[in-house]
């Protein structure tokens, strides 16, 4: 059987989740990250507008929280997107679901908050959610292949100061939070023969904290003409149910 067809995404308003849909995606949390609790879920979810939900047979296996937002930098408007809670369990890997759920929401709500640049402010411990950024992105930061431009660092730190304060160490693109959140079970290990890939040790360089929980900030301008040729795929959705058309 081919289980990546049974993948779908819906991308929905955070104020239309219903009650059964907040509390699967907080036991699906909770199953795979040490140091979740329904208070934490509750509050972190409450800041975010927009949520992508992945589904196989009906059932949640997937889901990423997202706060889409205006704010200024150096003088000048700028629109970000800015990923909260997110996992996908093991079962579901190897769907592309996720990744078309996440580009065409962020593709659609460009049209909302249409000011300045757009760029994904990326927060990461975990190897597999940084290996998304080489997939679909041909330019992000920070990089193994490139130093991150002055500019781009400079709009790093104030977006991360902005909004994650003195939990973000400048020094390092660090941020760790008061309270982190922990891969568990199998999730937390990086499996053997993973580091030979370049972006995944580079990764694991920079973030060395990252099994304490601790987040390495990303950067990367949205824009088609950014995208990879995956990108570029993954931009013409084959199953989407969409709430962004409609309200």
């Amino acid at each position: 059987m081919n289980t990546k067809a049974l993948n779908s995404f819906t991308i929905v308003a955070r104020e239309d989740l219903t009650a059964p849909q907040i509390e699967e995606m907080f036991h699906l949390l909770a199953h795979h990250f040490e140091g979740v609790t329904a208070i934490q879920f509750t509050r972190d979810l409450a800041e975010k507008n927009w949520v992508i939900l992945l589904r196989r047979a009906g059932q949640l296996v997937g889901f990423s929280t997202l706060l889409v937002y205006e704010t200024s930098f150096e003088h000048e408007p700028v629109s970000v997107v800015y990923s909260g809670d997110t996992i996908v369990a093991p079962e579901a890997w190897g769907s592309s679901a996720l990744a078309r759920g996440w580009i065409t929401a962020v593709n659609q709500l460009r049209e909302r908050y249409p000011r300045g640049k757009y760029y994904w402010l990326l927060l990461t411990s975990g190897f597999r959610t940084y290996r998304f950024l080489p997939v679909f992105w041909r330019e992000f930061f920070p990089r193994m292949d490139a130093v991150t431009p002055t500019t781009f660092e400079r709009l790093r730190d104030h977006l991360a100061t902005e909004r994650f304060g003195d939990q973000y160490d400048a020094t390092t693109g660090i941020v760790r939070f008061h309270q982190p959140q922990r891969l568990q079970g199998p999730l937390k290990h990086v499996p053997v023969g993973r580091t030979v890939d370049p972006h995944v040790a580079f990764f694991l360089a920079h973030n060395p904290g990252h099994a304490h929980g601790e987040e390495l900030v990303c950067l990367t301008e949205l824009c088609v003409d950014n995208l990879t040729a995956a990108g570029r795929r993954m931009s013409t959705p084959l199953t989407c149910e969409s709430v962004c058309d409609h309200r």
